[in-house]
């Protein structure tokens, strides 16, 4: 049986366990999928532990994403833009591939939910969340990408990077009230996981637009309801894009694309009861 994990710490709440279980009930892969718990100082010697053990490859979450960046000796042109990794996968040759899906699974949960094409968008936080998920977002074809962050040297600085992928720019905040509305306003901040509201003027959001927060809790967040308030008419958390993530690590790992819509309903009916 190949073995697969998720690395974080703490790693007790997460979901990754149960969603890659069902994918491979789903399509039929004889796998075993646990979380593992290094501790702060113990990355790279638990991912040497679980090499030797017959791990094929695992998920990374915070906070190790960086640490794999630099464990990898092989990197997708996703990862090295996003300069994070949260897919490795062992190969027999001592080869370390490093992967970032985060990307992937934003922007398929959010063409699930209404497209990105020729839209205005904004994307609130500049960073790691954000740093792996614009390339795939400008590969979407929206006519202006935004990033805005409280400290807007760090948006500049994204800005740059990515400008020769597509329309991308970086505002103040202070400038973002006398600009124009947008159609998609992403928050990749963590903030809602403090109730609090990324420092933004309800005047980003025009009549009709669609809200998007990458946290997800069992209520929507505070982002999402200020949103929601202020005429956003489609609010979305994150679940959606850990489930598509996951799927993408997934169809690296066994070359199966899995099916989303039925893990994504039993994660959502348990974060309700």
């Amino acid at each position: 049986m190949d073995k697969y994990a998720v690395f974080g710490h703490p790693i007790t709440q997460s979901k990754s366990p149960k969603i890659h279980q069902q994918f491979a009930e789903n399509t039929k892969q004889n796998i075993e999928y646990t979380a593992i718990d290094p501790g702060l100082d113990g990355f790279e010697q638990g991912i040497k532990q679980f090499i030797d053990a017959g791990g094929q490859g695992c998920n990374i979450t915070m906070p190790f994403k960086q640490q794999a960046f630099n464990l990898a000796n092989q990197l997708s042109e996703r990862a090295r833009l996003a300069g994070a990794v949260n897919t490795l996968t062992f190969h027999a040759d001592g080869t370390i591939a490093g992967d970032n899906t985060d990307g992937a699974g934003l922007v398929n949960d959010l063409i699930n939910n209404g497209a990105l094409l020729n839209k205005k968008v904004l994307l609130i936080g500049a960073g790691g969340a954000a740093r792996g998920v614009i390339k795939p977002l400008l590969d979407c074809q929206p006519e202006l990408l935004v990033i805005v962050n409280r400290t807007h040297e760090k948006a500049e600085l994204l800005a740059d990077k990515f400008k020769a992928f597509g329309n991308i720019n970086a505002l103040p905040i202070t400038e973002l009230a006398a600009k124009h509305s947008f159609d998609v306003i992403i928050n990749s901040s963590s903030t809602s996981l403090t109730g609090e509201l990324p420092p933004v003027p309800p005047s980003i959001f025009s009549a009709g637009c669609f809200a998007y927060d990458m946290v997800y809790q069992d209520k929507p967040t505070c982002f999402l309801t200020w949103a929601a308030e202020h005429g956003a008419t489609t609010i979305v958390d994150g679940l959606g894009m850990l489930v598509g993530q996951a799927a993408e690590s997934f169809k690296v790992w066994r070359g199966v694309e899995p099916a989303q819509e039925s893990v994504l309903s039993m994660l959502r009916a348990e974060l309700a009861s």
